[in-house]
C-alpha cells in the first residue's frame, strides 16, 4: 500500500477493533484479484478469540456497475448500496457459501470480509486428477442453488433482478472477437463476413429464459476449504450477478481459460446429465433436454469467442498473462462449431478450421 492508501487501512483498523474487541491489524498485503477492477488485501490479526487469524480487505473502487452496464444503460437508475453488499445478503438468505461480511465503509468504500483461503477449485482440481468429478459436483450443486431457489425468490427490486444478460449484451461482448480475436485466430478472414453470424449467436442467445446467475461462475471464483476431512466451496467475485441463460453459468464453470484440462469431455458430459437431473428434482425445467445441450452449446461458442478478444485486449493493454489461455478458448469454439450447432455458422466454422464432427463426447 502507498500513502494515498493511509485512510483505508486506518478504517480497517478501526474496524477490526470494533468488529472483535481488542484486534490489531499486525501485517497487510496486497492480495492478487485475478481480473477484477476491485482492489484486495490480505490482513494478519492479533487479538483475543474470537478474533480470527486474518481478514481480506477490499477497496470497491470509484464504480459499483461494471463498464459493460454503463456503456449499454442496462441499469436504469444507480444502486443504493454497492452490489457487492446487497448481493451477499441475498446469497446469504438462500444459504449460499458466501464469505462472512465483518464490516463495510460507505465514505471508505471498502469492505472486511472473512478470509477463505487461496485454494481454487480449479487447482484443487488439477492437483487431485481422480476428485475432478466430486468437486465440480460440488460447484453444480450450489449452481444450482443459485439458480433455482435464487430465481424463486429474487425480489424485482434487486439490482440482479433488473439487469439481463440480452442479445445486446451479448454481441457487444463479441465485439472484441471482430476487433482484436478475427486477425489473430482467423488471418485472412473478412469479418464482415462473421458479423452476421455472430449477431445471429447474440440473438438465439438472447431468446433464451433467464435465471439468477452469478455471471463469472468458474474455477478461480470458487474456493475448496477443507475441515475436519470434509471440503465445501466458497463462491467470491459475485457482485456482478444478473439475469441470465442457466447454460451461460454452466459454460463458465466447465470451460473457461484451460478449464478442459481438468473436464473432459466425458466429464462434462455427466455434469451437464447432473444438473439437468436437478432442475428436474426442483421441478424447474423450463426446456426439453435438446434444448438445454443446444443452449449449452451456443454458450460455450460465445463464451469461447467473447474471452479469445478478452484475452488479447488485456495483452495489448498491459495486463500480461491471459493470452496463453487463448487457443485453449480456439479449441473450445471449434469444438462446438464441429456439432450440428455449427452448421449455423458456416464462416465461422471455416474461419476457425472447425471440421463437422458430431457429438460433444
Amino acid at each position: 500500500m502507498d500513502r494515498n492508501d493511509d485512510a483505508l487501512l486506518a478504517w480497517a483498523s478501526a474496524a477490526a477493533a470494533r468488529t472483535w474487541a481488542g484486534a490489531r491489524v499486525e501485517t497487510i498485503v496486497t492480495h492478487r484479484g485475478d481480473l477484477s477492477t476491485r482492489r484486495f488485501f490480505r490482513l494478519r490479526l492479533s487479538g483475543p478469540a474470537p478474533t480470527p487469524a486474518g481478514a481480506i480487505l477490499i477497496d470497491l473502487g470509484p464504480h459499483d456497475l461494471p463498464g459493460y452496464i454503463r456503456t449499454l444503460n442496462l441499469l436504469k437508475t444507480d444502486p443504493v448500496e454497492p452490489p457487492w453488499i446487497e448481493v451477499h445478503r441475498f446469497l446469504t438468505s438462500l444459504g449460499a457459501p458466501v464469505p462472512n461480511l465483518y464490516a463495510a465503509g460507505a465514505a471508505e468504500r471498502a469492505l472486511l470480509v472473512e478470509d477463505l483461503g487461496d485454494l481454487a477449485l480449479f487447482d484443487a482440481a488439477r492437483a487431485e486428477g481422480a476428485r475432478s468429478a466430486d468437486l465440480y459436483r460440488l460447484a453444480v450443486e450450489e449452481l444450482l442453488r443459485l439458480h433455482v431457489e435464487g430465481t424463486r425468490r429474487l425480489g424485482a427490486g434487486l439490482v440482479a433482478a433488473r439487469i439481463a444478460y440480452d442479445e445486446r449484451l451479448f454481441f457487444w461482448e463479441l465485439k472484441e472477437f471482430i476487433e482484436l480475436g478475427c486477425d489473430a485466430v482467423a488471418p485472412g478472414t473478412e469479418r464482415a463476413r462473421l458479423e452476421p453470424e455472430l449477431s445471429d449467436l447474440a440473438a438465439r442467445l438472447g431468446r433464451l429464459t433467464r435465471v439468477f446467475s452469478h455471471r463469472d461462475y468458474h474455477g478461480w471464483n470458487l474456493l475448496v476449504q477443507r475441515t475436519d476431512g470434509r471440503e465445501q466451496l466458497r463462491i467470491i467475485d459475485f457482485q456482478d450477478a444478473l439475469m441470465a441463460p442457466p447454460a451461460q453459468d454452466l459454460a463458465v464453470l466447465l470451460t473457461t481459460r484451460n478449464t478442459g484440462t481438468v473436464v473432459s469431455a466425458a466429464l462434462e458430459r455427466r455434469l451437464l446429465d447432473f444438473y439437468w437431473t436437478g432442475l428436474g428434482r426442483r421441478d424447474a425445467q423450463s426446456l426439453s433436454a435438446d434444448e438445454f445441450d443446444i443452449s449449452y452449446r451456443l454458450c460455450v461458442l460465445q463464451h469461447a469467442l467473447k474471452m479469445i478478444g478478452r484475452f488479447l485486449w488485456f495483452e495489448r493493454n498491459g495486463r500480461t498473462g491471459y493470452s496463453r489461455y487463448v487457443p485453449d478458448c480456439v479449441a473450445q469454439a471449434r469444438r462446438i462449431l464441429g456439432t450440428e450447432v455449427g452448421a449455423c455458422f458456416p464462416n465461422l466454422r471455416h474461419a476457425l478450421g472447425a471440421a463437422p464432427a458430431g457429438d460433444l463426447t
